[in-house]
C-alpha cells in the first residue's frame, strides 16, 4: 500500500523529463495516474510503459492544455477511467519556446508564452477543482525564473512563471476553506530537455560550478518534492513557492 493508493492524479506535460518523473513517482506510491501529453505520443507511451513495469496504473490523455475544450475533455477522460474524484493535480506543462529579447518579441509571442505557462495552469485548476474532495492538493511548476526574471531573452517565460507563483498563493487562499492545498515548485537548473534546447553546455557547467552543491538537479528531485507536497505529510503547507535549485538562489 502506497501513500496515494486509491487516489487519482492528473499530470499535465507528463510525457517526458520532470513530468514523466512525477508520473512514475506518484504511480509507484499507488496513485491512478493520468499522463497528459500534447504532441509526442511515443514519449507518453514510454512513460506509461515505465509505470506499468512497476505495477502502477495509468492512462494516456492527449490534450492541448491551453484550450478550454481540450482541458474539459482531459478531465472527462480521467473521470471515466478512475471515477469522479480527482485528488491531485500537477501542472508541469509549459515552456520558454525560445529566447527573445524585448526588441525581437511581438504581441503574439508574448501571449503564447503566457498561455503556455499561466493560462494552462488556470484552465486545469478550474476544471479539476470541482472534482476535488477535501484533502486534495495541487502542485504547480513555476521556476527560479519567476523569482529572478530569468536569463537572457527569458522575460516572457520568467513573467509567466511569476504569474504562476502569484496564482498559487491566490488559490491557496481561495481553496483552503474547501480543504484543498496549493503549492508550487521553483526549479533551478535541472538536467532536462529544456536546458538541452535553451542553455549552452558551457553556461550549464558555469551554473553548476556556481551552485553550492556544485551540480545540476536530477528530474527525480523535483518529482520527489512534488510528491511530498501532495501528500498528507505536508498537510499544513499551502501557498508556498518552494525553491529547488541546489542553493543557487535564496528566496
Amino acid at each position: 500500500m502506497g501513500k496515494f493508493t486509491g487516489k487519482t492524479a492528473i499530470i499535465s506535460g507528463g510525457s517526458r523529463d520532470i513530468g514523466r518523473a512525477v508520473c512514475i513517482k506518484l504511480a509507484s506510491e499507488g496513485a491512478n495516474v493520468v499522463i497528459n501529453y500534447h504532441s509526442n505520443a511515443e514519449q507518453a507511451a514510454e512513460t506509461l510503459k515505465a509505470i506499468e513495469k512497476t505495477g502502477g496504473k495509468a492512462i494516456i490523455a492527449q490534450a492541448d492544455v491551453t484550450k478550454p475544450e481540450e482541458v474539459d475533455a482531459l478531465v472527462a477522460e480521467a473521470v471515466n477511467a478512475f471515477g469522479d474524484q480527482i485528488h491531485m493535480l500537477v501542472n508541469v506543462a509549459g515552456g520558454m519556446v525560445e529566447r527573445r529579447p524585448l526588441e525581437a518579441m511581438d504581441y503574439d509571442f508574448f501571449e503564447y508564452v503566457m498561455r503556455l505557462n499561466m493560462t494552462s495552469t488556470f484552465l486545469l485548476t478550474k476544471a479539476v477543482v470541482p472534482h476535488m474532495p477535501k484533502g486534495s492538493a495541487i502542485v504547480n511548476f513555476a521556476s527560479q525564473a519567476g523569482r529572478d526574471g530569468g536569463g537572457p531573452g527569458a522575460s516572457a517565460y520568467g513573467t509567466s512563471k511569476g504569474a504562476v507563483m502569484t496564482f498559487t498563493r491566490a488559490m491557496a487562499k481561495e481553496l483552503g476553506p474547501k480543504g484543498i492545498r496549493v503549492n508550487s515548485l521553483c526549479p533551478g537548473m535541472i538536467a532536462t530537455t529544456f536546458h538541452d534546447i535553451f542553455t549552452k553546455d558551457e553556461v550549464r557547467q558555469n551554473v553548476a560550478n556556481a551552485t553550492p552543491l556544485r551540480r545540476q538537479g536530477i528530474v527525480h528531485e523535483p518529482a520527489d518534492a512534488a510528491a511530498y507536497l501532495l501528500s498528507d505529510e505536508a498537510s499544513f503547507i499551502t501557498g508556498a513557492n518552494v525553491d529547488i535549485n541546489g542553493g543557487m538562489y535564496f528566496s
